[in-house]
């Protein structure tokens, strides 16, 4: 395995260089999840007016979500395999063509089952992104900076939440639902411009040497030999427990919380999810600088954000009064925005376990954590308010239970994931010395 992957380990020859170069190429491809992420999340400003427009119940509403989540989820690992196997660029393009494609079916669907459809498109082509940006940032900047460059990435995405809470929240109160969504379907068109024009897989001079593939043999050995790998599952565990109640909050049910249970006004409730975008940026910077300075951080960082999530959501919940006050609001929301921050702590503990022509495949199952943990647990909040009458005391209580699972996985992991981790590194730096330059 190259020391490249390690933290703490000495760059090998012909690392890639960074640089402005680098930041430009890693920047067009970041553009297209920045719109990805766009689309994706322009549900969440939209929830009400679609369960009016389609005239369904909180059960029917979530499978919209549920849906273009486990469409997301179950790409994950084909997509790993995809960008490992052909590269970013058209990979970028193909999710650019079909994440465009959702939206403008979005805007126009007359009916629920078509509008269905619309976000799973959507759905499939958001998730041919986030695994391709993470890759390139492998391709195009040095190993020690992979922490930083998958944060900024979460960054990224977090703007993009942040223009969908801001910008099309109000495009479509003031247009309508058909002229906002299509109109939004533009900027797909302009980041799949930029993908065919200006993207590089990789640097010049250091193109990977092409990897045989023999079919479904060559399918199940890269599937296979991330999965064993300690650090693959700690990190889909890490992403699984800390991304989803941020997730779920921004994703759906935020703004129907905030306004039905707490009685708020929609604006002062979208300035609520626009804190957690925000917060979310903050802590983003916060995080990958720790991360890459003190690697021992990733962990206690990981279950902290678990720990007081949960703390602050059982307070807002189970507040006795009839409504949380808004101080109390205001904290949950910005220990919300910690979540997706967190979540990215998962690939730096994915990425050292794998060589590089596994960064994908183990890219992909440690993303499928966070999106099958929202997807469940939307599910269970839409059924759960059906069945008791809006009740989002109980039904909002559902992400404890995933939190308890996640936790358990970790602690079970962490210690055979540091070992594995602590050996590689050894060998490498043995192997290093012995090496001639």
């Amino acid at each position: 395995m190259s020391s490249a992957a390690l933290p703490g380990g000495p760059p090998p020859q012909g690392a890639p260089p960074g640089g402005r170069r680098a930041l430009a190429v890693w920047g067009v491809g970041v553009s297209v999840y920045f719109v990805a992420v766009i689309f994706r999340t322009s549900l969440g400003v939209a929830g009400l007016d679609a369960a009016d427009r389609f005239h369904v119940n909180a059960s029917a509403l979530s499978t919209f979500s549920i849906l273009q989540l486990l469409v997301y989820a179950g790409m994950q690992i084909p997509v790993g395999l995809l960008v490992d196997r052909l590269g970013t660029k058209k990979v970028l393009a193909l999710g650019a063509v079909l994440f465009t494609a959702g939206q403008l079916g979005f805007a126009f669907s007359p009916s629920y089952g078509m509008a269905l459809a619309s976000r799973a498109l959507l759905g499939c082509g958001d998730a041919l992104t986030f695994i391709s940006v993470l890759r390139l940032g492998t391709r195009w900047f040095p190993a020690r900076r992979g922490p930083l460059v998958a944060q900024f990435a979460g960054l990224v995405g977090m703007a993009g939440n942040l223009v969908s809470t801001l910008v099309l929240a109000r495009l479509l109160h003031g247009v309508g639902w058909t002229a906002a969504f299509a109109g939004s379907a533009v900027a797909g068109a302009v980041v799949f411009a930029l993908v065919m024009l200006f993207l590089r897989d990789h640097p010049e001079g250091q193109e990977p040497e092409p990897v045989p593939h023999r079919g479904a043999a060559y399918v199940r050995r890269q599937i296979a030999a991330s999965w064993r790998e300690p650090g693959t599952r700690l990190g889909l565990w890490v992403h699984f427990t800390t991304q989803f109640p941020a997730m779920v909050f921004l994703l759906l049910w935020g703004l129907p919380f905030l306004v039905e249970a707490q009685g708020l006004s929609r604006a002062t409730a979208g300035e609520l999810l626009t804190l957690v975008v925000l917060s979310n940026m903050a802590v983003g910077l916060v995080y990958g600088q720790i991360v890459a300075r003190h690697h021992g951080a990733r962990l206690p960082l990981a279950l902290g954000t678990v720990g007081t999530t949960a703390v602050l959501w059982a307070a807002t919940i189970f507040h006795p009064g009839p409504h949380a006050p808004m101080w109390l609001l205001v904290v949950l929301c910005v220990v919300l925005g910690a979540c997706g921050p967190a979540s990215m702590i998962g690939f730096d503990f994915a990425r050292p376990a794998n060589p590089p022509e596994r960064q994908g495949t183990a890219s992909g199952i440690t993303n499928m954590g966070g999106f099958v943990a929202s997807m469940t647990t939307l599910f269970a909040i839409g059924v759960l308010l059906d069945a008791t009458g809006d009740d989002y005391t109980v039904a909002f209580s559902a992400v404890f239970v995933l939190q308890a699972l996640g936790v358990t996985q970790i602690l079970r992991l962490g210690g055979r994931a540091a070992r594995r981790e602590r050996e590689r590194l050894v060998a490498s730096r043995v192997e290093t010395v012995h090496v001639p330059a």
